[in-house]
């Protein structure tokens, strides 16, 4: 038995995994999540702003904190879109390495191909009884992931779309309008039919979705009272049935969003962008695969950062 952490720091927000890898997979030891908008305003100036650099690098330093209390033998902390795409990319890599100079860990501003195998080892954890081949779609808040595989990875590809990076592009009213739904809609449709020409979506045994926006829509799919990951976490669900939750999800108002029991209130702003993209996905694997029910995943990314450690991630 190993103990390590595992962080991921995407556009959104920035997680936390303390766990053991035993031979039979991971053990959780403590999980959280602070939304901390490190990629807020990158699309448009193509810099990490002062303020979300300096949230975003405090909660690293309480991460690194914990990790010691806990008595991690390593900790590995994967950056995603923000940091691939900013251009003082080097200052918050600085200041990483700062934080969590006790393991020797700097950041490691991995590839989209990267990002996809590592959310395809987690995501697959526990899907020996679901159909394969497996569809794992990552959404995130700058980039989408989308990886094939039955053990391992054998296609993926990652595009820019995703919930910070259309809601700062196109939807900016409350609720956002159709003349401004339209476009985004667009944008995610060029970027379905680009990962469609690297990743086949016909003949997909199992649609599994990952991360805040995909696990905040099946939240409301399920009516839940709270956050309830161990509900989220497997469920299967009547892909019309996600599809309607992403459409009046849409279509709130963001008071009626902060309103819901299980939204958190950093995604109130962003969830909107989100269901678009999953709903997109949704609608053209269905056409392509006849898929009629979708997976939620609770492990994703994270988990598989924290596996890595010690055996590869698949691909």
């Amino acid at each position: 038995m190993t103990r390590v952490g595992a962080i991921d720091c995407g556009t959104n927000s920035i997680r936390l995994l303390i766990a053991d890898v035993t031979p039979g997979g991971l053990e959780e030891v403590h999980r959280e999540m602070r939304i901390v908008r490190l990629g807020h305003g990158v699309d448009a100036t193509g810099r990490i702003g002062a303020e979300p650099m300096a949230r975003t690098l405090a909660a690293a330093a309480d991460y690194a904190t914990l990790c010691e209390e806990a008595g991690c033998a390593s900790v590995r902390f994967v950056a995603t879109s923000a940091s691939r795409d900013a251009s003082n990319a080097a200052d918050f890599v600085a200041g990483v390495r700062d934080a969590f100079a006790a393991f020797g860990t700097a950041p490691e501003v991995i590839t989209g191909q990267e990002e996809a195998a590592l959310s395809f080892a987690g995501a697959t954890t526990g899907l020996e009884a679901a159909a394969a081949p497996y569809l794992v779609v990552d959404i995130g808040g700058g980039s989408t992931e989308f990886v094939r595989g039955s053990q391992t990875v054998e296609q993926s590809v990652s595009v820019d779309i995703g919930c910070v990076r259309m809601t700062e592009r196109h939807l900016r009213s409350d609720p956002p309008t159709e003349a401004e739904v339209w476009p985004a809609l667009g944008d995610i449709t060029v970027a379905v039919n680009a990962a469609a020409e690297q990743v086949d979506l016909s003949g997909v045994g199992t649609l599994v979705g990952v991360a805040g926006s995909v696990t905040t829509v099946t939240a409301h799919a399920l009516g839940l009272d709270t956050y309830r990951p161990e509900a989220i976490h497997g469920a299967e669900l009547p892909a019309e049935q996600v599809i309607a939750a992403c459409t009046a999800l849409v279509q709130m108002t963001r008071d009626e969003r902060a309103a819901l029991p299980y939204m958190h209130e950093g995604r109130v702003d962003v969830i909107g962008a989100g269901a678009l993209v999953w709903r997109s996905v949704i609608q053209r694997v269905q056409h392509d695969s006849g898929l009629t029910t979708v997976r939620a995943s609770e492990h994703d990314i994270l988990d598989g950062i924290a596996l890595s450690q010690v055996a590869p991630a698949a691909g």
